[in-house]
């Protein structure tokens, strides 16, 4: 969702800056002082008013579900193979929606989810990922990784 200046992406009221490209959200991640965070969704205004819930059980969550975007400190490699990877770990759900889009958030992790991801409250929305920054990832991700390959190979 792409205002007519290019900069910035909203929903509904919400207006925020637009990471253009890996070497921003580089320096966005590694300048953090609170650990960051990824959602695929409608953006921080439909999250504000919904909750998250694990469709497998029905049961709503405590918390909304997000990606980790600051390393674990064993993480050696570069900063942007982490975020890459990070990226495309649930990118099919904006790739299924067309409302959908990845942003940036900071909050208070409440609990884990399901797939053990953290559960967030008391948000704080960062920024959006521009299509050119997911297509980026994208790229990094497969041309640097064994992407598909499990422990068991």
């Amino acid at each position: 969702m792409r205002t007519s200046s290019g900069t910035e992406q909203e929903s509904h009221d919400t207006r925020l800056p637009v990471v253009e490209g890996l070497e921003a959200l580089v320096s966005l991640v590694a300048g953090a002082e609170r650990p960051l965070y990824l959602r695929h969704s409608r953006g921080p205004d439909a999250d504000s008013a919904s909750v998250s819930r694990d469709y497998e059980s029905g049961l709503t969550l405590p918390g909304l579900s997000a990606t980790v975007l600051t390393p674990e400190p064993w993480w050696t490699r570069p900063l942007a193979d982490w975020l890459a990877r990070q990226i495309c770990k649930y990118v099919e759900i904006t790739d299924s929606a067309d409302d959908r889009a990845a942003w940036v958030l900071s909050g208070r992790v409440s609990g884990r989810g399901p797939d053990h991801e953290p559960l967030l409250t008391d948000v704080t929305p960062m920024a959006w990922l521009s299509e050119a920054t997911v297509e980026e990832a994208r790229h990094r991700y497969t041309a640097r990784f064994d992407v598909g390959r499990d422990s068991t190979g």
